[in-house]
């Protein structure tokens, strides 16, 4: 057993240097760049209307009632960043400063410019090809985009098997063991109570669909998001003298090596590069295709309209909350301590307030990781769908809940790599139907922005 465990994981690593290496991490971005050139930079021309037009509005309750599909349009938003908004926007930031430098969060940057406009594209086709269920429901995603769209319905099978595989990984066992380690280092509260208040809760969710899992979703991530972001505004403005040099930290590494420093083994360029840009993407999963799973599902009377949430998940997950994390960081004076993932934002936080900086990262880490268990368990049920039909819907959700005991109780570094690579595989059939599709999307976007609907 240990020798094929051995050789497993030899395997995993070989294959998840191929899935996330440079030439991947090119092709992510790369597609992006594509996108953004062919829109004239629509991110930036059209961000103020964006913002108008999804935000503003969603404050407004208004629904569009005579538009197809199941949830709101802000549903559909919060519910695909309950799942991108999770660990990643902690513990992954921090590790991408660890090992990459301060260097890194440029890198992050500029892979969250420009996947803006692949989730926007991811989006549109999304709600382009989706279609209505057995069961009248719409679903939607890469799955039925690479099928329909792109007729190579091997793809599509490709893509929902590693979605529905995956989705136990990083959006299930992962998320409940990070919560579990967090609150018992923290609050010492056993790993199984946690394991089994988080199975109970996701399951009084899960169950009830996509209806109930956008019900709760716009409710808890706001709440957590503005909460988060509040805390590390108190923070940074304790650290404001700080900010200018945390800066300047950012843009120098992002073009030269970080020095050795502390426990800070330092960083080339390249590793700033390749850390910042594949942390940037494991955070917003702009490339990977998922959220558009949930954004499928929208209320909505054109693509684009539905592909302007997309643009703002980008913004608000790494833009935004990402980037106040490694502000946060690099203004506490921890970043070159040694430490990585969530251990070194709980140090940064508690370097400012000790009293409570680590039990609220615990309490973030516990909110942000229930939520992602909700947002993948919907891309996995509907990935699992697309291979064998409704009928396995059920049994997939009534499998979820237990492996998120086992996810708190067990070790999960093999899992965690294997996840990793799986979701990495995720992304090569998404950005082939992303490139040989773009001429619908540019059609769609030209529609959208040169017509009356714009003004609505």
């Amino acid at each position: 057993m240990e020798h094929f465990l051995a050789v497993l994981t030899s395997a995993n690593a070989f294959l998840n240097g191929l899935v996330w290496g440079p030439y991947m991490l090119a092709l992510l971005v790369g597609t992006g760049i594509w996108y953004t050139f062919r829109t004239k930079f629509l991110q930036i021309r059209k961000f103020g209307f964006i913002v108008r037009e999804t935000l503003f509005k969603s404050l407004k309750k208004k629904k569009s009632e005579e538009a197809d599909g199941d949830i709101s349009p802000f549903q559909a938003l919060t519910t695909a960043l309950a799942a991108t908004v999770g660990t990643g926007n902690i513990a992954g930031v921090a590790t991408a400063i660890a090992l990459g430098g301060p260097g890194a969060i440029f890198w992050m940057w500029i892979s969250a410019f420009f996947g803006m406009l692949t989730k926007y594209a991811e989006v549109v086709l999304a709600i382009q090809y989706r279609e209505k269920n057995s069961e009248g429901n719409w679903v939607g995603g890469p799955m039925y985009y690479l099928a329909k769209g792109l007729k190579l319905k091997w793809l599509a099978y490709l893509f929902s098997l590693f979605g529905a595989l995956a989705a136990f990984g990083i959006g299930n066992m992962v998320q409940a063991n990070s919560v579990a380690d967090a609150l018992q280092a923290n609050f010492q509260i056993p790993p199984a109570f946690t394991g089994f208040v988080l199975a109970l809760g996701a399951g009084l969710v899960i169950l009830g669909g996509i209806r109930r899992i956008a019900r709760v979703t716009e409710k808890i991530v706001p709440f957590m998001a503005l909460c988060y972001i509040a805390a590390s505004v108190v923070v940074l403005i304790s650290n404001l003298t700080a900010l200018p040099a945390a800066f300047a930290l950012i843009f120098k590494h992002a073009f030269t090596p970080s020095a050795a420093a502390g426990g800070f083994a330092g960083a080339t360029v390249i590793m700033a590069l390749r850390f910042g840009i594949a942390r940037g993407v494991f955070s917003n999963e702009a490339g990977l295709g998922s959220a558009s799973i949930a954004h499928a599902a929208a209320r909505t009377d054109h693509p684009a309209r539905q592909g302007m949430w997309g643009i703002m998940e980008v913004f608000i997950d790494t833009l935004l909350i990402c980037s106040l994390t490694a502000l946060v960081i690099l203004t506490s004076g921890v970043w070159n301590s040694g430490a990585t993932g969530a251990a070194l934002t709980s140090s940064a936080f508690n370097a400012t307030f000790p009293s409570w900086g680590g039990a609220f990262v615990a309490v973030s880490i516990l909110f942000f990781a229930f939520s992602t268990t909700l947002g993948w368990a919907y891309y996995g049920e509907k990935c699992a769908e697309h291979l064998c039909g409704p009928r396995i819907k059920q049994g997939y959700r009534l499998l979820w809940i237990p492996m998120i005991f086992m996810g708190a109780i067990m070790n999960l570094e093999l899992i965690w790599a294997i996840a990793d690579t799986l979701n990495g595989l995720m992304a090569l059939p998404n950005l082939m139907g992303l490139l040989g599709l773009s001429g619908v999307v540019l059609t769609l976007t030209k529609d959208f922005f040169s017509s009356d609907k714009k003004k609505t």
